[in-house]
């Protein structure tokens, strides 16, 4: 079987990493993939949001299976594309898509549905949006409604900060038109927590919890990321957890999506605040995340390819085999002054000879020039390491990160603080 990947960052090469051990896989490809991916496949070069090129790309080459990494080709259809031209792939259609791609969407579907999330309202208008700010009490998060590269979201402290917010998404338009709308939401307070689940229709596998740090510096400081590093699972997220968020969240997501004609396939994946009254949803997104994939698909013991492969065709198999008792933790190392400005073509040492047992390297801003492995962005590279708890997982990636050089690296040093 021929399998198509669309990205290429960290959690792309993951995919390819689990989906290569597949013996059914026998040919895998990476679209545009990284300096990771092109060696273990073979890269190509087409952007991830250019559907056509794809969609040609696929049928030319009989892929037998897409699976779309980024949120952006979904959002624009890619899985209808590809229906269409009979072809299969692991994602949602730009129906189901629409619970990223549009925030509104999102609340307003889980309002219908009965799905706990904080408060909200929809705001056309950045007057009146204003006006409503000045009449309620701080905390709050101003949200922009479409895709913003993960930075449409403001949690802000003041009045002063939520009205700065609303000039850049709504005046300044500083994510485009994703800024034409905004949400503006009560400020939730809990423990965070995140549940990837794949889905086929009405079904859904759920795999290990799992924790992100989104702030650059040490003690969760600084300014928002794509990520620094993940954990899984979390240690007080267990079955009881589990069976309560299948039973408030997910469970009415795919029914209330069923219900209303556009049944959803693809990763379901809930960010959620839990607080004393339970879990509530931040937001979904319906891919996997980054870089909680590079921490998830190590602990699936199950053909990857086999799960997929049926999804995309709205069926799952029986069961899903996860590493009993095991955790995993993957340590960013991100380019010096990530997530702002940062330099590129440092040549990087040690990433190549590192896997082992029980760790590997995954690539995000890398590529290969010539025999050369060089940084090509801000999060470099991902070490991932597992074992049988989490303070070990963590020792396995840590020690990895030391064999590995590259000018101006620079990663936290307390990922898996909470849990610890």
């Amino acid at each position: 079987m021929k399998v198509l990947i669309i990205g290429s960052g960290g959690r792309e090469h993951a995919l390819a990493w689990a989906l290569r051990r597949s013996s059914r896989v026998t040919g895998l490809y990476c679209a545009p993939g990284n300096g990771g991916t092109a060696a273990i496949g073979e890269n190509v070069d087409v952007a991830a949001t250019d559907i056509d090129a794809l969609a040609r790309f696929a049928r030319d080459n009989a892929i037998d299976l897409t699976v779309v990494g980024p949120e952006a080709p979904l959002v624009g259809g890619i899985t209808d594309r590809f229906e269409e031209e009979g072809l299969r792939c692991f994602g949602p259609r730009r129906s189901g898509a629409r619970l990223e791609g549009s925030k509104v969407f999102a609340k307003e579907f889980m309002a219908r549905h009965g799905i706990p999330t904080a408060a909200f309202q929809v705001f056309d208008d950045a007057a009146q949006a204003k006006s409503h700010i000045a009449a309620r009490e701080a905390p709050m998060v101003i949200k922009a409604d479409g895709l913003a590269a993960g930075k449409g979201v403001y949690v802000v402290d003041s009045r002063d900060d939520a009205l700065k917010a609303v000039d850049e998404i709504m005046v300044d338009r500083k994510f485009g038109d994703a800024g034409a709308r905004l949400l503006i939401e009560d400020c939730l307070d809990g423990e965070e927590v995140s549940v990837h689940v794949i889905c086929a229709g009405e079904r859904g596998f759920a795999l290990p919890s799992s924790q992100d740090h989104k702030r650059a510096f040490e003690g969760d400081e600084g300014p928002n990321t794509g990520g620094m590093g993940a954990y899984a699972p979390v240690p007080w997220f267990g079955d009881k957890e589990r069976r309560l968020v299948f039973e408030t969240i997910i469970e009415p997501t795919l029914k209330g999506m069923a219900a209303e004609g556009e049944p959803y396939s693809g990763v379901l994946y809930a960010g959620l605040m839990w607080d004393g009254a339970g879990p509530k949803v931040l937001e979904f997104n319906v891919r996997f995340g980054d870089p909680e994939t590079q921490v998830l698909l190590p602990l699936i013991k199950s053909d990857l390819f086999d799960i997929l492969y049926r999804a995309a065709a709205g069926e799952l198999p029986d069961s899903m085999e996860l590493m009993d008792g095991a955790s995993a933790a993957t340590i960013v190392m991100a380019a010096k002054g990530y997530p702002g400005s940062y330099g590129k073509g440092f040549e990087i040492s040690g990433a190549d000879e590192l896997e082992s047992g029980n760790a590997v390297v995954f690539h995000a801003g890398t590529a290969r020039r010539g025999y050369k492995l060089v940084t090509s962005g801000g999060r470099v590279l991902a070490v991932t390491g597992w074992n049988k708890d989490l303070r070990g997982a963590l020792k396995v990636a840590y020690d990895g990160v030391d064999r590995i050089d590259f000018d101006d690296a620079y990663w936290r040093t307390d990922i898996g603080h909470r849990a610890l």
